[in-house]
Protein backbone atom coordinates (compact mmCIF):
# COMPACT_ATOMS: atom_id res chain seq x y z
CA UNK A 1 0.00 0.00 0.00
CA UNK A 2 1.24 3.54 -0.61
CA UNK A 3 0.88 6.44 1.19
CA UNK A 4 0.64 9.25 -0.97
CA UNK A 5 -0.10 7.97 -3.96
CA UNK A 6 -3.82 7.61 -5.69
CA UNK A 7 -4.27 3.53 -5.92
CA UNK A 8 -7.63 1.94 -4.77
CA UNK A 9 -6.80 1.95 -1.05
CA UNK A 10 -6.05 5.41 -1.26
CA UNK A 11 -8.18 6.98 -3.85
CA UNK A 12 -7.59 10.51 -2.70
CA UNK A 13 -3.92 10.43 -3.31
CA UNK A 14 -1.41 12.47 -5.96
CA UNK A 15 -0.99 11.26 -9.28
CA UNK A 16 2.87 10.64 -8.83
CA UNK A 17 3.79 13.99 -10.93
CA UNK A 18 2.53 16.06 -8.53
CA UNK A 19 4.12 14.91 -5.74
CA UNK A 20 7.32 15.21 -7.62
CA UNK A 21 5.98 18.59 -8.84
CA UNK A 22 5.91 19.60 -4.85
CA UNK A 23 9.57 18.31 -3.79
CA UNK A 24 11.08 20.03 -7.26
CA UNK A 25 8.86 23.01 -5.50
CA UNK A 26 10.60 22.66 -2.07
CA UNK A 27 14.35 22.15 -3.18
CA UNK A 28 13.93 24.79 -5.65
CA UNK A 29 12.97 27.46 -2.23
CA UNK A 30 15.90 25.40 -0.79
CA UNK A 31 18.17 26.51 -3.16
CA UNK A 32 17.39 29.53 -3.92
CA UNK A 33 18.72 30.48 -0.60
CA UNK A 34 22.07 28.93 -0.89
CA UNK A 35 22.84 30.47 -4.36
CA UNK A 36 24.89 33.58 -2.58
CA UNK A 37 26.98 31.50 -0.17
CA UNK A 38 30.42 31.20 -1.65
CA UNK A 39 31.46 28.59 1.13
CA UNK A 40 32.79 25.07 -0.74
CA UNK A 41 30.58 23.45 0.82
CA UNK A 42 27.51 25.52 -0.09
CA UNK A 43 28.70 25.20 -3.76
CA UNK A 44 28.78 21.62 -3.66
CA UNK A 45 25.22 21.32 -2.69
CA UNK A 46 23.68 24.23 -5.20
CA UNK A 47 25.57 22.16 -7.54
CA UNK A 48 23.66 18.62 -6.54
CA UNK A 49 20.29 20.48 -6.23
CA UNK A 50 20.48 21.57 -9.47
CA UNK A 51 21.61 18.37 -10.89
CA UNK A 52 18.45 16.89 -8.83
CA UNK A 53 16.29 19.52 -9.87
CA UNK A 54 16.66 18.23 -13.83
CA UNK A 55 16.32 14.80 -12.97
CA UNK A 56 13.21 15.18 -11.20
CA UNK A 57 12.25 17.59 -14.13
CA UNK A 58 12.73 14.62 -16.80
CA UNK A 59 10.57 12.30 -14.01
CA UNK A 60 7.93 14.51 -14.15
CA UNK A 61 8.10 14.54 -17.37
CA UNK A 62 8.06 10.88 -17.66
CA UNK A 63 4.95 10.34 -15.25
CA UNK A 64 2.94 12.70 -17.13
CA UNK A 65 3.88 10.64 -20.34
CA UNK A 66 2.51 7.44 -18.63
CA UNK A 67 -0.67 9.66 -17.16
CA UNK A 68 -1.34 10.75 -21.17
CA UNK A 69 -1.07 7.00 -22.07
CA UNK A 70 -3.69 5.81 -19.43
CA UNK A 71 -5.98 8.54 -19.82
CA UNK A 72 -6.03 7.94 -24.06
CA UNK A 73 -5.51 3.80 -23.98
CA UNK A 74 -8.06 3.41 -20.78
CA UNK A 75 -10.16 6.78 -20.11
CA UNK A 76 -10.69 7.97 -16.36
CA UNK A 77 -9.99 5.74 -13.72
CA UNK A 78 -12.86 4.07 -11.91
CA UNK A 79 -12.72 4.29 -8.40
CA UNK A 80 -12.22 0.66 -7.25
CA UNK A 81 -10.67 -0.90 -10.61
CA UNK A 82 -7.51 -0.08 -11.89
CA UNK A 83 -7.31 1.14 -15.68
CA UNK A 84 -4.01 -1.54 -16.03
CA UNK A 85 -2.34 -4.26 -13.73
CA UNK A 86 -4.28 -6.46 -11.21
Amino acid sequence: MTHFLVTDDNPDGYKLEDMLKLIRKDIFVRTTKIMEDSRPEAQIVLDNNVKILGLLSKAIAKAEDSTSILQKSFGPSREGQPRIGV
